[in-house]
C-alpha cells in the first residue's frame, strides 16, 4: 500500500475525495443600521457586516473562488411576529438585490428563511400560549421566502424546522411565479450545543425555553432520515444536515438513501473550536481545517456551508 504514498504527486494522483472551492458556501451576517463592520468575539475573523460593506466582502470571496453565500439578517427592530423578516425593504431583501445587481450569475445567493433573528422572543416561529404554533408560522415563512425571491435570491433555505415548511414555501414560490427558485431544506437540523457562537452573532438566543420541541434530538438517526424523506417529498431541491462534524454518519446515510444534492453546515461552534485550539498552539490550523472539510465531503456532502470558506479557498487555490 505504501507504494502509492511515496511522493506528493503520486498521492495527488490517487486521491479519492477532492475538496474544491466550488463546494464552499460562506455564511454572511448583515445587520441593519451598522455604519461599519463589527467583529464577532466568539468567531475569530468573522464580522457582522454593514449593508455598505457586504459588496466588498463578497468581492473578496469571489476573487478567491467562493461563488456562493448564504445571508443571515439582523434587523434594527424586533417584534412578536418577526415582521422585519418579510419586509420588502428589509436588510436581507436590500442585500440580495444589491448583490445580484453587482455580481449577477457570477454569484449564487442563498438566504436563510426563519424568524428567530427577527422575533422579540427569539424563537423560530410564532408563539401562542408559550408554545410554537406550527401551522400559524407556515404562511409567515412563505412570505419571507417570496420576499427573498422577489429581491433576486437564487435559493431559499428554510431553517425553522416547522413541519410542512418546504411544501408551503414551494407552493408559495410557484404561485408567485418563482418556479426556478430552489429550496435547500434544513432537513435534519439538530438541537445542538454547537450553535452558541451563531446565536451570539445573530442575537437569536431564545428568551424562554429552548428549541428542542422543533429541532431534532441528536440521538435519533432514523428520525433524521424520516425528516429528510418528508422534505424530499415536499419538493426540496437540496437537503442539508446540520451540524456537520458530530453528524457525519447522518450525512453518509442521507446521501446513500436519497441520492440528492446534499449540503452540510459546518456550524459556528465547530469553527470556533478549531480557531481556539489553533490560537493556543494545540493544533495546526490550516491542516486541521482542510482535514475537517474533507471529512465532511468524504461523508457525502456535495456542498459545505462553512465560516472557513475564504481561507480554505485561498489554500485550495
Amino acid at each position: 500500500m505504501r507504494r502509492l504514498r511515496k511522493t506528493s504527486l503520486i498521492r495527488e494522483l490517487v486521491k479519492e475525495v477532492r475538496l474544491d472551492r466550488s463546494d464552499l458556501i460562506q455564511p454572511i451576517f448583515v445587520e441593519d443600521g451598522l455604519k461599519r463592520d463589527v467583529p464577532i468575539p466568539s468567531m475569530p475573523g468573522q464580522r457582522r457586516q454593514a449593508f455598505s460593506t457586504v459588496g466588498r466582502e463578497v468581492t473578496r470571496l469571489v476573487e478567491n473562488g467562493v461563488r456562493s453565500v448564504i445571508l443571515f439578517g439582523i434587523p434594527a427592530d424586533k417584534d412578536e411576529t418577526g415582521s422585519a423578516a418579510y419586509d420588502s425593504n428589509g436588510i436581507i431583501q436590500k442585500t440580495i438585490y444589491e448583490l445580484k445587481q453587482q455580481f449577477g450569475e457570477e454569484l449564487v445567493v442563498l438566504t436563510d428563511v426563519c424568524l428567530c433573528q427577527y422575533t422579540s422572543h427569539g424563537h423560530c416561529g410564532l408563539v401562542k400560549d408559550g408554545r410554537i404554533d406550527n401551522d400559524e408560522t407556515l404562511p409567515k415563512l412563505a412570505e419571507v421566502a417570496v420576499s427573498h425571491a422577489h429581491a433576486g435570491a437564487d435559493m431559499v433555505a428554510p431553517s425553522a424546522m416547522i413541519d410542512g415548511q418546504v411544501k408551503t414555501i414551494r407552493d408559495a414560490l410557484d404561485d408567485n411565479g418563482f418556479k426556478d427558485v430552489s429550496v435547500m431544506a434544513y432537513a435534519a437540523k439538530h438541537a445542538s450545543s454547537f450553535f452558541g457562537p451563531f446565536r451570539e452573532a445573530a442575537f437569536s438566543t431564545p428568551k424562554f425555553g429552548d428549541r428542542r420541541t422543533y429541532q431534532m434530538d441528536y440521538s435519533n438517526p432514523e428520525e433524521a432520515l424520516r425528516e429528510i424523506a418528508l422534505d424530499v417529498k415536499e419538493g426540496a431541491d437540496v437537503i442539508m444536515v446540520k451540524p456537520a462534524l458530530a453528524y457525519l454518519d447522518i450525512i453518509y446515510r442521507a446521501k446513500k438513501r436519497f441520492r440528492m444534492p446534499t449540503a452540510a453546515y459546518n456550524v459556528s461552534g465547530e469553527f470556533s473550536m478549531i480557531k481556539a485550539a489553533a490560537r493556543e498552539g494545540w493544533i495546526d490550523e490550516k491542516s486541521a481545517i482542510l482535514e475537517v472539510l474533507t471529512s465532511i465531503k468524504r461523508a457525502g456532502a456535495d456542498m459545505i456551508l462553512t465560516y472557513h470558506a475564504v481561507e480554505a479557498a485561498e489554500w485550495l487555490g
